[in-house]
Order: C-alpha cells, then sequence, then structure tokens
C-alpha cells in the first residue's frame, strides 16, 4: 500500500496564503500539543509532532516552499531534504521555537565536536615604496596554539577520560518542569559527557597555549591603506582537533616625502624657476624605478600636469599600471640680486605693449628671454 504524506499546510491548519508568521504561530501550537514529553509513550502524538515538524521545516524556507508549491512532495526530492531521523534532529533544527516556548532551550544534547579556530587581526605599517613595488616582510603573531605536550587534548600523556560523574557521562541534566522533562548541558563537562581527570600540566587541560609564530608575509605591488591579505590556518588553533582560524593582516601605508597616490597614478610636485618654464628644461626626477631624464617644454604654465604613461602604481588586482602625474609648479624668488632685478626689469619694459593683445607670433622676444635664462640660471 502506498503511503501518501498529508498537505504540509493541512498538517499545519493553514492556508496556501499563509505568511511567515502565521506558520510559525501554528507550528508553535501544534508542538506544544503533541511535545513527546507531554504525551510519554503515545505514538500517535509522537507521529503528529514529526508531521508538524516536517511540515514547518518545508513552509518556513522560501525556496523549499517554492518547490512544494509547484511540485508538491516530489519537488522536494532534489532540495537535499528527507525529513527528520529523530527527536534530536528537531529540537536541534528549532531551537528557538522551544526556548520561546518554555523558557528555556528544549533540545537533546548533542556533544560537541571540533570548532574552528578564531580568526586574528594583524595591523602592518609599510614603507610608501614597498606598497607600491610589493616586499616580503616578517611578522610576529600572538596567537593561540595546540599545546604540543599533549597534542591538543587537554590531558595528562598516558591517561584516558572518563565519564563526567556529574551527568554520568551522557553530556546533559535532565530536569522536570510539570509534565515537560528538559535535558540541559552538562556544566562540568559541557556536553561532551566525558571528564579529564589528569590534566596536562603544560596547558591546565586547555589543549591550547599561548605563543608568538613568525610568518614570512609576501606583500603584493599594488596594495594600498586598508588593504587585507588572508594566511589561511595561521589564526587561533581549533577546539577538540577542529582546523585552526584565518589571519587577516590590514596594510597602513606610511606617506611617502615626495609622493602621493590616487588610485594607482602617482602624483609629483615638481618645483621649477620662472626661466625653466618659460624656455623649457631638461632635468632628472624620481619615479618608482630611479631617475629618469623629464622634458619642460618652453612655454609651460603654473599647475599645469605632465603624465608619463605606465610610471604609476602596479594594478593590484589584474595587468598594467598607473601613471604618474607631474604636477609643475613655478617657483617666484622672493629676493633678487641687482643683475636680477635689472635684466627682469628690461623683460617688463620689453612686455610692457603686451598689455593690449597682439598676436602670440608678435609677443615673442627670444632675445631678452634668453639673457634672463643665462643670467639667472647663474644663481640656481
Amino acid at each position: 500500500m502506498v503511503n501518501f504524506k498529508k498537505d504540509y499546510y493541512q498538517t499545519l491548519g493553514v492556508g496556501r496564503n499563509a505568511t511567515d508568521d502565521d506558520i510559525k504561530k501554528a507550528y508553535r501550537q501544534l508542538a506544544l500539543k503533541y511535545h513527546p514529553d507531554r504525551n510519554p509513550g503515545n505514538k500517535e502524538a509522537e507521529e503528529s509532532f514529526k508531521e508538524a515538524s516536517e511540515a514547518y521545516e518545508v513552509l518556513r524556507d522560501p525556496q523549499k516552499r517554492r518547490l512544494y508549491d509547484q511540485y508538491g512532495h516530489e519537488g522536494l526530492k532534489d532540495s537535499g531534504f528527507t525529513g527528520f531521523a529523530d527527536f534530536s534532529d528537531i529540537f536541534g533544527a528549532f531551537g528557538d521555537i522551544f526556548e520561546d516556548l518554555f523558557g528555556f532551550r528544549d533540545f537533546r544534547t548533542r556533544r560537541p565536536g571540533p570548532a574552528t579556530g578564531s580568526d586574528r587581526r594583524y595591523d602592518l605599517e609599510i614603507d610608501f615604496l614597498d606598497a607600491a613595488l610589493g616586499t616580503e616582510v616578517t611578522i610576529e603573531v600572538p596567537r593561540t596554539g595546540n599545546c604540543r605536550q599533549c597534542g591538543g587534548s587537554g590531558q595528562r600523556p598516558g591517561t584516558q577520560k572518563i565519564p563526567c560523574p556529574q551527568c554520568g557521562g551522557r553530556g546533559a541534566i535532565t530536569q522536570t518542569h510539570g509534565f515537560l522533562r528538559i535535558s540541559t548541558t552538562c556544566p562540568r563537562c559541557r556536553g561532551a559527557g566525558e571528564f579529564i581527570a589528569e590534566p596536562c600540566s603544560a596547558c591546565q587541560g586547555q589543549g591550547r597555549v599561548a605563543e608568538k609564530k613568525k610568518l614570512l608575509v609576501k606583500i603584493p605591488p599594488g596594495v594600498d591603506n586598508d588593504t587585507h591579505l588572508i594566511m589561511s590556518g595561521e589564526g587561533e588553533a581549533g577546539m577538540l582537533g577542529g582546523p585552526p582560524g584565518d589571519l587577516y593582516i590590514v596594510i597602513h601605508v606610511r606617506p611617502h616625502e615626495l609622493f602621493r597616490r590616487e588610485g594607482n597614478d602617482l602624483i609629483l610636485r615638481l618645483p621649477i624657476s620662472f626661466t625653466q618654464a618659460a624656455l623649457g628644461d631638461r632635468l632628472n626626477i624620481p619615479t618608482l624605478n630611479g631617475e629618469r631624464e623629464f622634458t619642460i617644454p618652453p612655454g609651460t604654465q603654473p599647475g599645469e600636469v605632465i603624465r608619463l604613461r605606465g610610471e604609476g602604481i602596479p594594478a593590484l588586482k589584474g595587468y598594467g599600471r598607473g601613471d604618474l602625474r607631474v604636477e609643475v609648479q613655478v617657483a617666484i624668488p622672493r629676493t633678487l640680486s641687482d643683475k636680477q632685478r635689472e635684466l627682469l626689469t628690461e623683460l617688463a619694459r620689453d612686455e610692457a605693449p603686451e598689455r593690449t593683445f597682439r598676436p602670440a607670433a608678435e609677443k615673442e622676444s627670444p632675445g631678452i628671454l634668453q639673457k634672463v635664462w643665462q643670467t639667472i640660471k647663474g644663481y640656481m
């Protein structure tokens, strides 16, 4: 005989348009009514409790509910849901429901298993050029590691754990509250059911000890402030044989005396003289890869930006580099020699007609500019 499952909406007593709150409220009522501790030995009540729990598990999940609404029970076969094996699965899945109902968590205690260790954060300050070009840095990280003497077990080598004397090895303490028998985690063994009779002398039974570990950190080119580097497995040690956590390294970049950064572009402020701006010049400027010759075109204006392609910061995630943007700043001398003043005065007289507009070709006076350049350059 084929065993057809009941309609989940009918099981909970709600309509197909029921809201999440309606579904949760209906299940709470049925869970209280058919709870196995309220109906000891009643197989029908136990079956109703399981059916209500299965219906709630499907209808509370939007994806499972959508599959069920479209295809019925057949649609759930590929969802990974196979129902609940026993009451422990139900109490573990809906612990919040029973906590609301009874004022404390109602579950059949599962013994704790291996747990992943916590992640750690390490703040690392590096120089500007190291961030741009990449480097390797050795750091020392304080953390907890597995005790070498006991291998993380917490017990003295050569000894065995014994059943917890408070719970008799069950991992839980049962309390009676009216018609309910509530199992809570044993405070002595914390649900493990076992007790370390002879703790390890090195870690006092904790299985972990404080340590400092030296690590070589490879800084990739292009990192910036608040870049996070992850070193897997270099965090806190796990519990009960669980894997360690990860180490998150947060980068902080010291400012540079010459460069500043905008995205992957480098900004360099270059002070030049009036004559260099007017006549042009060639000089060496710093870059990430050392000095290089740089040409100032004649007639360069204050604040003008000259871009050198591909001389900036390497892209951290991808290919290519930014640019080096040279911001020209024309420095005006605060004091002049008599000769400089004489030449500039002559230049001013020569430029006097330019106070009214003339074509650019008529404004040129290479002779006097050349004199100014030759004289002032000797004082630079």
